[in-house]
């Protein structure tokens, strides 16, 4: 890869023998492998032996997860939280388990409505639960930096599967979890 950025900032004018410039190519090069490091994980390794029988039936969340992907329309970043609920059928999963899905799914090119679909469909693979909610909300810099320039838009993408789809008062339930109140920063 270090090569191609040595072209690229030919391309850009740039001079890539300059002593500025001179590490920045291997330097792109680790980033890039660390910021799509998703590639090299299973699902299933991510979770490993963490799921367990338990008879608990209540909603089970994980709420303001960071996330940090790259947009593959553009190769910029986009950023925010994931929300992520599920609902037990004799099987929950640990909970640092839910965070390493989501990064597992994020640190790929990615747009954020696969990326939403991608954790929803993960958590029912692998837990088969009554039902799974994830909402994702991320600002992007291909809307900020570029483009139309919206500094402060946020976008905002939801997956329900099973019960939170076809159940009004659990999908109502998730979603004033989400939104509920926010410890204090």
């Amino acid at each position: 890869m270090a090569p191609l950025v040595r072209q690229m900032l030919g391309l850009l004018g740039e001079d890539p023998a300059r002593p500025e410039l001179a590490a920045t190519p291997r330097r792109v090069s680790e980033a890039w492998r660390w910021l799509t490091r998703g590639y090299a994980h299973d699902l299933h390794e991510v979770v490993g032996h963490a799921v367990f029988q338990a008879s608990h039936d209540g909603m089970v969340m994980v709420r303001d997860i960071e996330l940090y992907s790259l947009c593959e329309h553009h190769l910029l970043p986009f950023f925010g939280k994931a929300h992520v609920a599920y609902l037990p059928k004799g099987r929950i999963v640990g909970l640092s388990k839910i965070p390493r899905i989501v990064d597992m799914y994020a640190r790929r090119l990615q747009v954020q409505e696969r990326l939403t679909d991608q954790i929803a469909d993960a958590l029912m693979e692998v837990l088969a639960p009554d039902g799974v909610g994830v909402v994702i909300e991320a600002s992007h810099l291909c809307m900020m930096m570029r483009g139309v320039e919206k500094q402060h838009s946020i976008a905002v993408t939801s997956a329900v599967r099973g019960r939170f789809r076809s159940d009004a008062r659990t999908r109502n339930e998730f979603l004033r979890l989400v939104h509920g109140a926010r410890s204090a920063d």
